[in-house]
């Protein structure tokens, strides 16, 4: 595919999946056949959660929307080489993670700053389509939180921050992270704890003030905000 749009997909050569609530595994054989319709329903399914894991990683709306975009035609290009050995969202965060990855060390390379949206950070299940705004007085507090834990997080390497969104925010399981990030469990579940070390000695008085009022400041939490 030769396109850097997803719209101008190939019509499909065999005969498209029907509706409905198929697993992944049907979609991906389908679409590994040429059906561009099963193809669609896995963007439809997890375009949000790669979306989100990517805004998480940059905080910003249009790189996360460009790289999004960027992830799904790397998919199609890449899915005759996808042996179905780990689950499709694990593949699909991977292609994500590197992405990202990328994306960060070329900013820092031409010495660009990360911008705009640190107030207002996506969950990564999220719909990109903008939510309702909170009242005035809990969104001043929650734009606070939510810039100090970005700014917390943007302290980490890209290495360090990708491990503890995608156990924090997405959830995943440790074997999950290590396939995705490419790495052992062991190295996973250190980087881990130092990722969490660090943010607890940077976020400290955060984390007292909100023991005060008896709420915890998390990763999810903001996330949500």
């Amino acid at each position: 595919m030769d396109s850097d749009s997803l719209s101008d997909l190939p019509a499909p050569d065999v005969p498209a999946v029907p509706p409905g609530e198929e697993d992944d595994n049907t979609l991906v054989l389908a679409a590994q056949a040429g059906s561009t319709t099963a193809f669609d329903t896995l963007v439809t399914r997890y375009r949000g959660r790669v979306y989100g894991m990517t805004m998480n990683m940059i905080s910003n709306d249009a790189e996360a929307r460009d790289i999004t975009q960027e992830v799904f035609i790397k998919a199609w290009r890449k899915l005759p080489e996808f042996e179905r050995r780990s689950q499709f969202f694990t593949w699909i965060y991977r292609i994500t993670n590197n992405a990202v990855i990328d994306y960060i060390r070329k900013k820092k390379m031409h010495g660009a700053e990360f911008n705009d949206e640190l107030g207002n950070v996506p969950a990564a299940g999220a719909p990109t389509a903008p939510r309702s705004t909170p009242a005035p007085d809990h969104a001043m507090v929650n734009q606070e939180i939510g810039i100090r834990i970005r700014e917390a997080l943007e302290q980490l390497s890209p290495e360090h921050r990708a491990v503890i969104l995608l156990k924090e925010i997405d959830g995943l399981s440790y074997q999950e992270i290590a396939d995705t990030v490419g790495c052992a469990i062991g190295t996973v579940m250190s980087r881990l704890f130092n990722a969490r070390k660090r943010l607890q000695e940077m976020l400290r008085d955060l984390y007292a003030s909100r023991r005060h009022q008896q709420e915890e400041p998390t990763l999810a939490g903001a996330a949500r905000r």
